[in-house]
């Protein structure tokens, strides 16, 4: 089983930052530099140093490009490259999916089709170095699962090649939908769409950090050091036990009894639950005294998030209490691989049983956002999303013929 990684992005989340905490965490820097040298990239280095942010010692890397060299590119321009390099296919289709997604929030940001998006921002080569160089430094680091917390986007305003925009910009608030976001600390961006549509394609959950062994912690700095404030990346590195596939935790299991509650409420209800931090919200029906039909409603959630869903709880349904004890969950590995179907990038969510054993899904939201879009059926990009990813499967373990 692979390495456990997990995101704490109190600082936000950037490409070089990303790379600066891989490369504190653990990975050879050399092997990164080698790693990047199959983009066929000339006029590209690297550049590693030890900064202080605040009172945080972290790792800065830096990707110095060549005077002549900072343009914007398009996504056209962008596969290109990927497609000429000597890139692994797995590490390919992962630059793709970023790229993709960023493309995606570029044109719905600024009204423009995809393929016409040029990247100020995010497509001059510094940047896509810090998207292909992150892919690779979790792949050298073995990492199968990416957990983060939730992500502190800035506050104030930033200046863009469109001019003055709220911070965080149209298109990290974009990428964040369905991800927990909140600001705090210096009124700045602290998110790029770069970092952002890192942490989307790798992350398989985002919340409270889960129950981890860490192996090895590591800080990635930014380029702005704000007065009295630690602008860096942290990272948890946790290694496979050989002795259990499988990880724990302990979680809060919230139960309620309800038969006066309109059914229509449900729903709501629900995503309220969800969106105060709940693991996982059910409703099962059950036949209560005197007969009376009525549903229970069970909650999982971290001792953290508790006081949140009680709340919910009283406020949005007629239940007068609630049961609340404490349960252990034996959880497999997962991570996520992103596949291409026609018009847009769906998440698969892998979940590794066993050495050899893996179990997939595609992940809904992503699903319904395409057939919303393009006006298919949703059952329809659920298929193809699946179909996407066993041949892809199929390619790999049997090879090109």
């Amino acid at each position: 089983m692979g390495a456990h990684l997990h995101f704490d992005c109190y600082s936000g989340i950037s490409g070089d930052m990303t790379l600066g905490a891989l490369v504190d965490v653990g990975l050879p820097f050399p092997d990164l530099v080698n790693g990047l040298k199959r983009l066929r990239l000339s006029g590209v280095t690297l550049r590693k140093r030890r900064v202080q942010r605040g009172a945080i010692h972290a790792t800065k890397v830096d990707v110095i490009i060549a005077k002549g060299l900072q343009h914007p590119l398009s996504l056209t321009r962008i596969h290109r490259i990927l497609a000429a390099s000597k890139l692994s296919d797995k590490i390919k289709q992962q630059s793709r999916s970023v790229f993709d997604l960023l493309a995606e929030a570029e044109g719905h940001a600024h009204r423009v089709a995809k393929d016409h998006v040029h990247f100020h921002e995010v497509g001059v080569l510094d940047s896509f170095v810090d998207i292909v160089g992150g892919l690779i430094g979790c792949d050298l680091l073995g990492v199968t699962r990416v957990t983060s917390s939730p992500v502190n986007v800035g506050t104030g305003t930033l200046q863009s090649a469109h001019g003055i925009l709220p911070a965080p910009g149209p298109a990290v608030a974009i990428l964040a939908k369905g991800i927990p976001i909140y600001s705090a600390g210096p009124a700045r961006e602290l998110t790029t769409p770069t970092g952002m549509a890192l942490l989307r394609t790798l992350t398989s959950e985002f919340g409270p950090m889960p129950v981890m062994t860490p192996t090895a912690i590591g800080y990635g700095a930014g380029d702005a050091d704000p007065v009295g404030w630690p602008n860096a990346l942290r990272v948890f590195l946790a290694r496979p036990s050989s002795k259990n596939t499988r990880e724990h935790d302990t979680v809060l299991q919230v139960e309620t009894n309800l038969d006066d509650v309109n059914p229509q409420v449900y729903e709501h209800v629900m995503e309220q639950l969800l969106s105060r931090g709940a693991l996982d919200v059910t409703l099962a029906p059950v036949i209560m005294k005197r007969g009376r039909p009525g549903v229970v409603l069970t909650c999982l959630v971290a001792q953290a998030e508790l006081d949140g869903i009680l709340d919910v709880v009283f406020q949005e349904t007629t239940a007068l209490g609630v049961r609340v004890c404490e349960v252990m969950r034996q959880i497999l590995p997962r991570r996520f691989v992103s596949v291409k179907v026609p018009g847009g990038v769906v998440r698969m969510k892998i979940a590794d049983v066993n050495d050899t054993t893996t179990k997939a899904a595609p992940e809904y939201l992503d699903c319904k956002r395409i057939a919303e879009r393009t006006g298919r059926p949703v059952k329809v990009v659920l298929d193809e999303a699946a179909l996407a990813y066993a041949k892809r499967r199929v390619t790999r373990t049997t090879g090109p013929r």
